[in-house]
């Protein structure tokens, strides 16, 4: 009886336990599964915004709509100007910046949400990588496309100064637009010259200013009595604008104001000169620019943490080719290797063809082993490769000592494989 009475609770019990350790289970499958979709979901819209650029028909779709919002933007704000249009449709236009600010809303949280789907960020804490893509310029652009918005309800600011701000809308076009883009390189790129062209010009209107003063200061107390009054002079002369509005009377004040002209020729073609030099140069290299989005194509070189891409990315070389275009020709010596960010290169040797795809590598072997290339490798699509050469290979190994591992494993496994097929065909 005792016992019959002991067995019951502990059946009793059991019975609870069961079904709720079940349930336990079921809920950790229903947390997987939910986590599963939601990084489906996350991979796929970083693939649209961020990889894609025209590869797909979703990417095409969203580049295409953002670049007609942009313009509109730019289109609305010039019309709200005229007091006539901005009378008749002023209720319209509000609309449309309050969807416009939705729409750059969401795209800016998209991209801060797929971060970390971005390859070189992956082995980052989440909150950290999306921190530092926030910090990247292309994102600052974007927040600031949508903060004058939201500061004008926070804040007491002069909308009119917000609207303004609104122009900041258009650099956003230099993730679309290649040109405005290698513009604003350019302009990083040669920050220096251009910041001492800056200092001379600063120079140069400072010296203007001090001796137009001691010339003129005492015949036209009015226009040149000190020499901050002077300072617009200068300026205008030697920006070769000359208003008219204020000018030397004296034969010396005119010697001076010609020399200060000339100089001003001279002063500002520096900076003009720096500007299309380097854009000269940018637009002759653009096809040869190694950008994140382009290595992450490739498998091996994605696997690499930020740190490793700022010192791998410089090495990198890469190649716009057309179909049906050799790019190692048999028996060709082995000075790099190329990696396929996308298209495909077949290689013919001994009547066999073998295809190179998106991620693939070849070269290596010759590369390495500094023998002769074996077969002939032809771009047989339109291909975007990047090249590596030898000497830089050795930098490679340093940077990311795994990478090099890996290449020289998959070099010696293709130098077993070809050493077999010749074995078996003996």
């Amino acid at each position: 009886m005792d016992q019959a009475r002991t067995k019951g609770p502990a059946k009793r019990r059991a019975a609870r336990t069961v079904p709720l350790r079940v349930r336990m289970r079921a809920g950790h499958g229903a947390v997987r599964r939910a986590l599963h979709v939601q990084s489906t979901w996350r991979r796929r819209i970083y693939e649209i915004i961020e990889i894609g650029h025209g590869d797909s028909l979703a990417s095409r779709v969203f580049d295409t709509a953002i670049v007609a919002l942009i313009l509109l933007n730019i289109a609305a704000f010039v019309a709200e100007t005229v007091p006539s249009l901005s009378a008749a449709y002023g209720p319209y236009f509000q609309a449309f910046e309050i969807f416009s600010v939705a729409v750059f809303s969401i795209e800016y949280g998209l991209r801060l949400w797929t971060a970390v789907e971005v390859p070189f960020l992956k082995r980052l804490p989440a909150w950290r990588a999306r921190l530092k893509l926030a910090l990247r310029p292309a994102l600052l652009i974007d927040l600031a496309a949508i903060l004058p918005f939201f500061l004008s309800m926070l804040l007491n600011i002069d909308l009119r100064v917000l609207r303004a701000l609104r122009l900041l809308r258009f650099f956003k076009l230099s993730r679309y637009s290649p040109a405005m883009h290698t513009l604003l390189r350019v302009v990083v790129n040669e920050q220096r010259a251009l910041i001492g062209a800056g200092l001379l010009l600063t120079t140069v209107v400072l010296f203007a200013s001090t001796g137009i003063y001691y010339i003129e200061g005492s015949v036209q107390p009015d226009k040149f009595g000190s020499v901050p009054d002077s300072a617009w002079w200068a300026i205008a002369t030697l920006t070769t604008v000359g208003y008219g509005d204020i000018t030397p009377i004296t034969p010396l004040g005119r010697v001076f104001g010609s020399v200060v002209m000339v100089i001003g020729l001279c002063i500002l073609a520096l900076p003009v000169a720096i500007i299309s030099a380097g854009f000269a140069q940018e637009l002759g290299r653009r096809d040869f620019v190694v950008t994140w989005s382009l290595m992450s194509r490739i498998p091996l070189l994605a696997e690499l943490d930020a740190s490793a891409v700022e010192k791998v990315m410089p090495l990198l070389h890469a190649h716009n080719l057309p179909p049906n275009i050799e790019v190692l020709g048999e028996g060709a010596e082995g000075h790099a290797m190329y990696f396929v960010a996308w298209g495909q290169v077949t290689r013919t040797l001994s009547g066999s063809v073998e295809t190179y795809a998106k991620g693939d590598f070849f070269g290596v072997v010759a590369m390495l082993e500094q023998e002769l290339t074996q077969g002939s490798f032809v771009t047989k699509t339109k291909c975007r490769l990047l090249k590596l050469h030898r000497e830089d290979f050795h930098r490679l190994e340093i940077a990311s000592p795994e990478i090099g591992i890996h290449l020289r494993r998959k070099a010696q496994e293709r130098r077993d494989a070809a050493s077999n097929a010749t074995d078996r065909s003996a």
